[in-house]
């Protein structure tokens, strides 16, 4: 859910994606609730918000038939992709060989956590972050794929539980 608000000090207009308690005024900084908030338009539609917004915004400005003649923001997007040359043929103009730099950031992508310069713990600490409410078997199959030792990550689990800057419940972990 999307909704274009506006703030009754400045009169500026954002778009707020879901709904939250509340919500911070970025010209003004005024922080109000969300449900106090004058909402113009509430829809699914990202995209549709963004029209809503820049229409108000250049109707406010004296500029509204001018916008109405443009595109959307989606049919503007797709005349941006289309329009001049891609990257790739950008690169190879420039003398750039595409296929080798392919298979570079491939080369560097398969390397293990130590050898890209990230530590151990950052590694485990990845693992936290990015897998939702891990075991300790799920964080050590994380960690492994990326060079990091079995007991490494279990002896890291054990200490960032006792330091408190993780959880365990019923074998589960999440970063505090």
């Amino acid at each position: 859910m999307y909704a274009v608000v506006g703030c009754s000090d400045c009169q500026a207009l954002k778009i707020v994606e879901g709904r939250p308690e509340t919500t911070q005024c970025p010209r003004c900084g005024k922080r109000r609730k969300f449900e106090k908030l004058k909402k113009f338009v509430e829809t699914d539609d990202e995209d549709h918000a963004r029209e809503v917004r820049s229409s108000m915004l250049a109707n406010r400005q004296g500029e509204g038939e001018a916008f109405a003649e443009l595109d959307s923001f989606t049919e503007m997007e797709a005349q941006i992709e289309e329009a001049g040359p891609s990257d790739d043929e950008y690169l190879e103009a420039s003398g750039v060989d595409t296929e080798a730099v392919a298979e570079a950031a491939e080369r560097v992508e398969n390397r293990s956590a130590s050898t890209r310069g990230t530590s151990q713990k950052e590694t485990v600490m990845a693992a936290l972050r990015e897998l939702d409410r891990p075991t300790e078997d799920e964080v050590v199959a994380f960690a492994e794929e990326r060079g990091v030792p079995a007991d490494y990550v279990r002896k890291s689990l054990e200490k960032l539980a006792r330091r408190g800057e993780v959880s365990e419940s019923r074998g589960r972990y999440r970063l505090l």
